[in-house]
Order: structure tokens, then sequence, then C-alpha cells
């Protein structure tokens, strides 16, 4: 703390390395260092401007009419306030401040004198700044006590002693506070911005929402529905916070931020970027998200990571589904991540989906509503929000929303049958934050509108549908929770719509927050403008910003952090924890699904000396298959060769399938269309392994879709994933440890 006269300056920026990109605005700040918070703080509200060329002046005085007109403009800051006349001889109505000086006499901020003028050119003094402070800010008496030996029978005694109480101003170190001396433009700024914070704070812990979004400016409100990405600045991955981040939380103000894996190198890294991002955020703690669906969409370093959630549909164990929760949000957690992209709800009873799949919990929406939300309490036990995704449903497509614009043409009853109704179910049960999709549902919304990119008429997506945000999600289903968009980078949004635009309708449609927006500024500025041009009214905002608060209170966001050390040493216990390790492998092992076992041909009966030839679509599949192998305790000496599918001509690796005692083929089909995938290679292999009577398994490592395409293959499991719990639970199953005990959760025919 730092004593400046009759106040307390309290810095608010963190002790963590800053650039001084923001300070540069004012370039005579050099003397007034313990003011420059203050006064840029007023300058981001809008309140207060220097005199140009980069000059403040911070040591000049400030005048009565500078002093009110800034806080004319805290009350009006779209500076829209008629007045009436007053007259003073010393004040024209030529006068720059004119209009600011006869409003604040209107509401009693300030009178003339006896002599018939305002004097709007003299120094404000500090007893006067105290007094027209206490008059627009109603303070209630704090609980502190001030001796100030020099205001005992000053006419600003009790405004001086409220602000005192609340440890908004205090003396010199003689005891005496100067309340006849002027106060400088700099000691104002910090003063005036001590009050704003105070009345902040104090509406925080009250959890008086209404009152805190009267001190928000509609820039800082429209922030909190920004949640954009921070991967790179100047080429670089953002491991800390850089120039670029601290530039973005000044400037845009976002009520959150979506890591990935660029911004990620280890726990010890993650957790104190975040605890960085938290203390550089300001007195409105930051959504910190994260894709950690399980199994192929992970993010955790050095974690555990579930075996996704086909896996858990396929244990049939609703139960495991909260305990993967529980795990997934109890190190999220310990990391600093405090919102979880997950569960995905949608169905996937649509086998050419290329971008759901494994992801999903399965084919029947009753599974889905079950496992999804266990996995969405389990999130929320431990203190970490949930975002149901992808509403109203991304089951059923066949063009991934990354790349185009997904249409699903179903009717309503169908809608309601199979993808409205987990997205129900959570509702029911108490989601905090429902994920939109970019994908049009005709039956829902036929609007149409013209492409940016082609000219073409195209239908309106979810995202920026009002009949599916507000009348479907908000009044059909009954959520009164946070909507935020999927990231408006993929091309369903961005291609035909424009992002301006495509903003402006999402918050129109009754979105909340905008996920990952290209161009920051322009998206932070479009819906900015929209207001102010009325396009959208400032109770809409209000309504969105009011819900984004009240769920950061929910899950104890605004409550004071902990120290970095003591976070650390916590995350250290937990992440990758042997109790979390066990929960892993134990769902893992549960759900391995045996696709076929002609004659009993599982388990493969492994002898001494055996070889194990491991065919694989990729170099990295077939080093984890054989570091599961290495791994498992099978009690007999063996040798594994690999070969990569498609990389050796058909004889060498027919050669190879010779020289071995037992084959794995290792399968793996997600994130591309189910056509494309090289199954012809698969039933050459499937016919040489059935010619020469080889002992051989089928392992479908990704979207178990196999038995769609191939014929007469004589074992095969499905493990539901390629990450490492689920390849070692599988390798158990192959040779024997373990019983398959999965049960497929889809029906393909």
């Amino acid at each position: 703390m730092l004593i400046i006269g009759f106040f307390t300056v309290v810095y608010l920026v963190p002790s963590t390395p800053q650039t001084t990109w923001a300070r540069e605005i004012f370039s005579d700040l050099g003397n007034s260092k313990w003011a420059e918070d203050g006064i840029y703080d007023l300058t981001q509200r809008g309140t207060i401007a220097g005199y140009g060329n980069g000059i403040f002046k911070p040591s000049s005085s400030i005048t009565r009419a500078q002093a009110v007109t800034y806080l004319i403009r805290e009350i009006y800051p779209d500076r829209n306030f008629k007045v009436s006349e007053v007259k003073f001889r010393d004040l024209p109505k030529t006068h720059m401040f004119y209009s600011e000086m006869a409003k604040a006499v209107e509401l009693g901020l300030v009178a003339g004198f006896d002599d018939g003028t305002v004097r709007p050119d003299a120094p404000i003094s500090r007893g006067e700044t105290a007094t027209i402070l206490a008059r627009l800010y109603v303070l209630e008496p704090g609980g502190k006590t001030s001796e100030l030996s020099d205001i005992r029978t000053h006419w600003a005694k009790e405004p001086i002693l409220l602000l005192a109480s609340n440890g908004l101003i205090g003396g010199y170190p003689d005891g005496s506070f100067g309340p006849d001396r002027s106060v400088s433009r700099a000691e104002f700024a910090v003063f005036l911005s001590r009050v704003i914070s105070f009345e902040r704070e104090q509406a925080i812990e009250a959890k008086d929402w209404n009152k805190l979004l009267g001190y928000m400016t509609l820039e800082e409100k429209v922030g909190q529905m920004l949640m954009p990405d921070i991967r790179m600045w100047n080429g670089k991955p953002s491991y800390s916070v850089n120039g670029g981040v601290e530039e973005l939380l000044y400037e845009q103000q976002p009520g959150g931020l979506i890591l990935f894996d660029k911004n990620i190198t280890d726990a010890k890294q993650l957790i104190t970027f975040n605890h960085q991002l938290q203390q550089a955020a300001g007195d409105i703690p930051l959504f910190l998200g994260i894709d950690q669906e399980g199994g192929v969409v992970n993010r955790i370093p050095g974690g555990t990571n579930l075996p996704g959630n086909m896996a858990l549909g396929a244990t049939g164990q609703p139960a495991l589904s909260k305990q993967a929760g529980i795990v997934t949000g109890t190190e999220l957690k310990a990391l600093g991540v405090n919102l979880d992209f997950a569960p995905v709800l949608d169905v996937n009873v649509n086998p050419d989906n290329p971008i759901i799949g494994i992801r999903s919990f399965g084919a029947d929406p009753d599974l889905v509503a079950d496992f999804g939300v266990q996995f969405m309490k389990g999130l929320e036990q431990s203190g970490v929000i949930s975002a149901v995704k992808h509403f109203p449903g991304h089951g059923d497509t066949t063009v991934d929303s990354h790349l185009g614009l997904p249409v699903v043409t179903h009717d309503k009853q169908r809608l309601e049958a199979i993808e409205l109704k987990p997205f129900r179910a959570a509702v029911q049960n108490g989601a905090g934050m429902v994920m939109s999709s970019h994908i049009a549902f005709p039956a829902l919304d036929d609007t149409k509108m013209k492409s940016k990119k082609d000219g073409s008429s195209v239908l309106l997506p979810a995202t920026l549908s009002s009949k599916i945000m507000t009348g479907l999600l908000r009044e059909e289903l009954g959520f009164d929770g946070v909507i935020v968009t999927d990231a408006f980078t993929m091309n369903g949004i961005a291609e035909h719509f424009g992002e301006e635009e495509a903003v402006r309708l999402a918050v129109k449609a009754g979105v909340d927050i905008i996920l990952m927006p290209q161009d920051i500024p322009g998206a932070h500025q479009a819906i900015v403008q929209a207001v102010k041009n009325g396009e959208i009214d400032k109770a809409r905002i209000d309504a969105s910003v009011t819900r984004i608060l009240e769920l950061k209170q929910e899950y104890g966001l605004f409550e004071t952090q902990e120290g970095l050390q003591a976070k650390l040493q916590r995350a250290d216990k937990i992440i990758g924890s042997k109790e979390h390790r066990e929960v892993e492998q134990g769902i893992a092992e549960q759900a391995i699904t045996e696709l076929v076992n002609n004659r009993d041909s599982l388990p493969l009966r492994l002898s001494d000396g055996d070889t194990v030839a491991v065919l694989a679509p990729t170099v990295e599949l077939s080093n984890s298959i054989e570091d599961s192998l290495s791994s498992a305790n099978f009690g007999k000496r063996f040798s594994v060769e690999s070969l990569i599918i498609g990389d050796k001509n058909a004889s060498e690796t027919y050669a190879a399938i010779n020289r071995a005692d037992h084959v794995i083929l290792v399968s793996y089909q997600f994130r591309s269309s189910i056509s494309d995938y090289d199954w012809a290679a698969y039933q050459d292999l499937i016919d040489k392994l059935n010619t020469g009577n080889k002992s051989y398994v089928l392992l479908s490592a990704g979207n178990p879709y196999e038995m769609m395409f191939l014929q007469d293959v004589k074992s095969g499991i499905a493990s539901y994933g390629a990450e490492a719990p689920n390849l070692q639970a599988a390798v158990k199953v192959i040779f024997g440890v373990n019983k398959a005990k999965g049960k497929l959760p889809e029906d393909w025919g």
C-alpha cells in the first residue's frame, strides 16, 4: 500500500511479469506511477481523458468543472442527458463543461456561492472532493476509525469521516487531512477509481448483480459475453500472461478464455498460467474452459484421461459415468480450470457422422441421457461447470460443422424422441451451461439467409436462431442457465454469415457467450454498436451478464484465491493420482466388448517364445499397442513385430503374418468418412489370416463399425479408443487376463 495524501491506493495489478503496452497511452506519468492504475481504469471506462498527444498532466490541479464532469460521465456513460438552464455569472453556456456543471447542480452534487458564482475553473479542494463523492455514492458507515486533527470543525467533516470509515481516504503522517488543499488530476483519478472499486466489491460480496451491473460499462458487459482462445501470440504459443493476453484482458475485458494444447506444457505451467490469468482479470473472475471429454478429446497434461464416452456407455453402468465426471472435475479444478465443455449429449445414430462417433455415449437416447446426466453431475460435484453439447444435437449429421453447415431434416416428433431427449434430461437435472451447435434444423426454424460465401440461400443454424435458442431451449425446455456457442472459427458459421453479423444474430437469438470469435475486437465492437444503435436492447445484454455472474458465483469463482504454492502442492497429490488411475483402468476394463468370437477363438493362447505381429494403420498406434503389450504381465516371454498397414508390399506383410504365432489387426476409423476408410485392405488381411488358420483378433480402437463392412472375421473386440487405458484393457482381454465385459452401445443392424 502507498499513502498519498488523504487516500490509500491499493495496487490491483498482479505481481507477475507485465508488458507496458497499455501504459503508452500517456507519456507524462513518470512521477505519477502510483496513480497509473486509477488513471487507466477510468480511461478505459471512458470517464477521463487526456489533452491529446499522450499528455495527461497528472500533477495539475483538477478544476471543479472537470471533477463533476467525470462524475456525470460515470452516471451517463452514453452522454445522453438533459439539463435545465442554470444561471451563474461565471458559467456561460459556451463553457466547455456547461452541460455537466448544470447537471451536477441539478443533481445536488455541487452548489453555487453567495456571490452568484459556481467557480467552474477553480481547483477543487480535498474536502469538496470527499463531499461530492459522498453525495453521489450512497455509502454506509464502515467499521474503521480515523483521527484527523484538522477536520473537527470543518464543514466537510461528515463526508470525510464517512469515506475514511470505509478505508477510502486517509491522512498524512502528522494526522492531518488538509481539507482545503487542492487535488491533482492524478489524485482525483485514483480517488474516484478507488470508490468505484469499493462499490463494486460491496456489490459482489452482497451478490447484488443489479448494483454491479450499474458500475459496469457497456463495453465491460459485452466483454463478459466473449470467450476467446489465446493459443498464439507473435507466432509463439501462449504459455503465460504475455503482451497479447494482457492487451486482450485490458481492451476487450473477456468474461472467459478457452485453453488448448498450445497453452499447455505440463501441470505446473498450466496451474501457474491459470493463477496469473485470474490475478490479471480484475474483480470479475474468468471462466477458464477446456475440452476435456475424456478419450480422444483430452487436454489434461500428465493427468488421468478417462477412456471416453462410448467406452462409458459400453460398461452399462451410469454410476461409472459419474465417477468419471468426478475424477475429471477434480483434476481440472486442481489445474485452475473451472469450466469443462463436456459431456457430449449427441446421440450417435449415424455411422457416417465424421466428428461424433466414440465421443458419444451411444445410439440409445435414454442411455445417452442417463450417462450424460451422471457425468455432468460428477463434474458439478467436483466444483467444475459442465457445458453440455451440442444442442439440439450433432449425432445424425454427415457434415462436420468445423468444415461446413450440416442440416438435420427430421421432423419435430423425431427430434423429440432422439436428439432432444438427453438435453431435456440435462436441463431437468440443473445443467448450468448448454453449448449450441452450428447446425440447421428446418423443422425447428426454416428461416433462410443469403450466404456471404456464394450468394446461395442457406438455412439459419441453431446458434443464430431465436426460435431454437430462446423458443425451444429457454421457453419450451425451461433452461435458465448460460448458453455458449460452439466455436465461431467453424465454417458452419464463418463461411456463410460473416462474423460480425453472426455475432449480432447470436446475441439477438438468446446466446450469452460467443466462443472463439476470430476477430475479437470486431466481435466486441459489433455487439457494442448494435446496442448503441438500438438493434439490441440493453436489457438483453444485462440478462446475459446476470446469468454469467450468477453462474460464476454459484461455482465459487468470486471466492478468494489460494496462493500459487498451495495450489501447486495440492495438485501434485491429485493430478494422475493412484486412486484416479484405478478408476481410469477400471472403466476401460469394464468397457471392452466382444464384437465376434467364432469357435471360441478368444482369448489368444500365448506361449513362451511366441511372436505377436501388430498390424496397425499408424506408427503411433502401433507403438501404443507395443507399450501396452510390454506393460502387461502375461507370465510369458514373447516378441513383438509391428507393421504399418499399407507401408509394405503385400508379400512382406504376408511373410510377417506367416512368421507370427498371433496377430493383432488394429483398425481406427474416426474423424473421417466411414466410406473413405480402406475396408478392402482389411478384408484382404482377414481373408489371408483365415486362409492360414492364423490365431488373430481384430481390435477396433475407434468407431466400432467394422462388422458392417468386414466378412468372416473370426474374432474381434472393441476398445472405443486408442488411449493407453483402452489399449491396456484390450490386450488383457485378447490374451485372457480379463474377460470382455462391455456391451456395444450401438445398434446399426
